[in-house]
């Protein structure tokens, strides 16, 4: 099976976890978005890098927001740049004026993401915020 039908066949877990403060404003201020291993339990980002040794079944997406509309929905779009593969839109909430949350891309047990590069766009409505590339080794 090609990287591209693994691509394709890949069951994702994307999953978003938030936390903040405040009520909402019009609008979003996106301070900050790293790649991470993972978000730990105050959804901070563990392990920044944007290189990932062959075997990695997971890559996390951090962001950091502030001056948010309560509700306002922001989109990532998890691209395969390798083989040019449109992999998950997953859109999202946010249910705070101000917080922290991760995104994650995950591989069922037992499989592990395919090597080359990758990027997650993080959209608001058609606009992007911002782009982060990574590359699985």
């Amino acid at each position: 099976m090609n990287r591209g039908n693994i691509i394709i066949s890949m069951l994702l877990i994307a999953t978003f976890v938030v936390a903040g403060c405040d009520i909402g404003t019009s609008g979003i201020h996106l301070v900050d978005a790293k790649i991470a291993t993972a978000v730990d339990e105050n959804l901070m980002p563990i392990k920044v890098t944007d290189v990932f040794p062959k075997g990695t079944s997971k890559v996390s997406c951090w962001i950091k927001w502030r001056d948010t509309k309560i509700n306002t929905e922001l989109v990532a779009s998890w691209h395969y740049i390798t083989d040019d593969i449109h992999v998950l839109d997953y859109p999202f909430i946010i249910p705070k004026k101000e917080g922290t949350g991760g995104i994650v891309l995950a591989m069922p047990d037992g499989k592990n993401l395919p090597s080359g590069e990758y990027k997650v766009d993080l959209f608001l409505g058609k606009r992007l915020l911002k782009r982060l590339i990574f590359r699985i080794e």
